[in-house]
């Protein structure tokens, strides 16, 4: 017996299993137009309440695959990629990116934009004047080629079948369903054509992604995922219960990140980049013991190699080298208030959606499709989970071009200040490796 459209939305609303042919069926005939979007609507929230199995995800990601091109980095060795299921402040790929490539560990990424309350690294990037993110084949390779990394924008023609199911994903409610999730990240990395991946799943208030739990999960799974396509992938599981860092706004991280990138130890932020960077030399055979491999990170963000190569790929991407050289440049706000406590104790909480939301609100992301964005708004922190803090001290600064004082009023009860100590908490919780 055939099976059309219904019947397979039908069987997925039983919590049946669907053979790979069925997935195929709804997922191409979306892409070419043959199923309206009120049935892949359909489908797409049976799998939501249904879930998945190993064997259908699989499925899922080789058909996301192959509705596209794959990237061809012939020529290129132990190229790797990384990827985070995004957060409040999360600029690691401009840290982690360029301390590979100054330890000769060629970088090819793929990046994204803001999605709601979390910021995206193409929009921070683009507070860097010139800067080019689109670029053709013969240009990623040629850039790849000459620093030792590249980041652009995703091509329409890799995953395309993603890209149709993903947009409507996101009106439907669909989007934090793991099987989904797994398939989107995963084909992705897989087309791109890197030898290896490392996945910064985080978990809390500020992730996506959800609680730790479903953060483990979903890791397992995309570990698995790469394991099934010949693709090697570790993940760390990160704390996004407060921002990443002290910044959350475009330039503002990009600023950050250059202080990493010179040496600077930025709590949370550094820790979480470290991380991902060592491992991501092991990924790539470079080195095999964890504590050199580490050590390797450590001296190239030091010496100031990793600043280096960060800033020749500005230059080889058409970004202007000054903003780098001297970041004060970069975008800046009009305004820049400071938020200061009301009380005495420590730093219990600081709320990371709260402040992501706020950072949206201001400007540094979209409300709405397609609206522009302010590079140079959001938030500072001056106090992070932990740290001491006496009445009318400061605990955070919001830049922001509004003559209204609701802004301060938010930024402030993001944080939750108690009268006991409280423990600074580490912002790795564990690393996850392939189980076979």
């Amino acid at each position: 017996m055939t099976l059309g459209v219904v019947d397979v939305i039908a069987a997925k609303r039983r919590g049946e299993r669907l053979p790979a042919e069925a997935i195929a069926l709804v997922v191409d005939g979306y892409v070419r137009g043959d199923v309206p979007d009120y049935q892949m609507a359909a489908w797409l929230m049976a799998v939501a309440c249904r879930g998945m199995d190993f064997d259908e995800v699989v499925a899922l990601t080789r058909v996301y695959v192959d509705s596209g091109e794959r990237f061809d980095l012939h020529g290129f060795d132990r190229v790797v990629d990384k990827h985070s299921t995004g957060g409040v402040g999360d600029k690691t790929t401009l840290v982690v990116a360029p301390t590979l490539a100054a330890l000769g560990i060629p970088v090819a990424k793929m990046s994204g934009r803001g999605l709601d309350f979390a910021g995206g690294t193409l929009d921070k990037l683009e507070s860097i004047p010139g800067l080019r993110l689109s670029l053709d084949r013969e240009r990623i390779r040629a850039v790849l080629a000459e620093v030792g990394m590249v980041v652009v924008e995703q091509s329409a023609t890799l995953v395309p079948a993603d890209g149709a199911t993903y947009a409507l994903r996101d009106v439907t409610g669909t989007v934090e369903s793991l099987p989904l999730i797994a398939a989107s990240i995963m084909s992705k990395k897989i087309a791109a054509g890197t030898n290896g991946v490392v996945l910064d799943v985080k978990f809390g208030g500020g992730a996506l992604t959800g609680d730790l739990s479903s953060a483990t999960e979903l890791a397992t799974l995309m570990i698995d995922i790469g394991a099934a396509f010949g693709l090697r992938c570790h993940a760390v599981i990160s704390d996004m219960d407060q921002p990443l860092g002290w910044s959350a706004g475009n330039a503002l991280e990009i600023r950050e990140a250059i202080d990493v990138l010179r040496g600077a130890e930025v709590p949370g932020l550094t820790e979480v980049c470290v991380t991902l960077a060592t491992e991501a030399v092991l990924l790539s055979g470079a080195e095999t013991d964890e504590d050199r491999a580490r050590e390797q990170v450590r001296a190239v963000l030091r010496d100031g190699r990793a600043f280096t190569a960060f800033r020749r790929w500005v230059a080889a991407q058409g970004g202007d080298v000054a903003v780098v050289d001297d970041p004060r440049l970069l975008p800046t706000a009009p305004r820049a208030d400071l938020v200061t406590a009301e009380t005495t104790g420590w730093v219990r909480a600081v709320d990371a959606r709260a402040i992501g939301t706020l950072a949206l609100r201001l400007g540094a992301g979209r409300q709405v499709k397609n609206a522009p964005i302010d590079h140079a708004v959001g938030v500072t922190l001056h106090k992070r989970v932990g740290d001491r803090v006496v009445a009318g001290e400061p605990l955070a600064q919001v830049h922001h071009r509004a003559e209204w004082t609701a802004p301060l009023d938010q930024a402030r009860a993001a944080f939750t200040i108690v009268p006991d100590e409280v423990k600074p908490p580490s912002a790795v919780h564990t690393v996850l490796r392939p189980r076979r």
